[in-house]
């Protein structure tokens, strides 16, 4: 079969998927059938682009089946108003129920997130999902050790990270490393492929922003993550796919407590170039 067809009784011949396609590999003249271009095959990056596009879904790729790509819904799209609310009411959530997360939940979670743009559509993103409160506990403590030898070996360092502050509360009984959360979502990925920490970030990011419609809250783990990018006895714990490096991870968690303000935020810098 080939790369894609086209439904020549209900194509309308306007060219809409060759003017989207990211690559360029649909080829098309006025009044004609679109077709796949030389190389198509090959330099295809499957991103749906062209089935998503006709508006008679004339087009049928061989990878993307019409049937599992769903129509869009106008109705629940977001407006202008609604977008700024739901942007401005996230929150970087610290304090956390008892409540364990469903799998299901963090399931549904992760298939949200894995819609987020990757850059070629090379959807390099991989997930590890710890839910064991004494498996967090240890993996808090190895980021504290971490935090000694840098308190030890790079004091300019742990000053910018408050690192001093952070041992003396772990001891204190309080863990300012994975606060308490629930669940800690790894997004991980091939460390030689250029593009993974970046696929990794805006993955996370959509997971977490996708989290408050599921009635959850999440917050960026980053001493864990500087700990895990460097730290061998951490890396192990993780025990992550051969060449795989850990590009961020998020602490997710049913929010302890309701927030009923929008806090503002400094007037972003903008260098106007019209």
């Amino acid at each position: 079969m080939e790369l894609f067809t086209v439904n020549q009784e209900t194509c309308n011949r306007d060219g809409i998927c060759a003017a989207v396609c990211p690559i360029g590999i649909i080829a098309w003249r006025q009044g004609e059938l679109p077709a796949p271009a030389p190389g198509a095959e090959q330099a295809c990056i499957r991103c749906g682009h062209c089935v998503a596009v006709c508006p008679t879904a004339s087009l049928r790729h061989r990878d993307m089946p019409l049937e599992t790509c769903p129509p869009v819904r106008p109705e629940l799209r977001l407006g202008p108003e609604q977008c700024a609310h739901f942007i401005r009411a996230r929150r970087s959530i610290r304090t956390y129920k008892e409540r364990p997360v469903e799998h299901e939940k963090l399931a549904q979670l992760i298939d949200m997130a894995h819609y987020a743009p990757s850059g070629i559509n090379s959807q390099g993103a991989h997930w590890l999902v710890i839910g064991n409160r004494e498996h967090l506990h240890r993996l808090s403590g190895m980021v504290v050790e971490w935090m000694g030898w840098v308190l030890a070996e790079m004091p300019e360092l742990a000053r910018g990270m408050h690192v001093q502050q952070t041992i003396e509360q772990w001891h204190a009984g309080r863990d300012v490393i994975l606060r308490g959360a629930p669940v800690l979502i790894v997004a991980h990925a091939d460390k030689e492929h250029r593009m993974a920490a970046s696929t990794c970030t805006i993955a996370l990011t959509t997971l977490e922003l996708a989290a408050t419609s599921l009635g959850l809250g999440g917050c960026w783990a980053g001493y864990f993550n500087a700990a895990a990018t460097v730290f061998p006895p951490l890396q192990a714990a993780l025990d992550l796919p051969e060449g795989h490096q850990c590009f961020g991870a998020m602490m997710i968690g049913y929010p302890k407590f309701a927030y009923h303000r929008l806090p503002t935020r400094k007037t972003p810098p903008i260098d106007w170039r019209m």
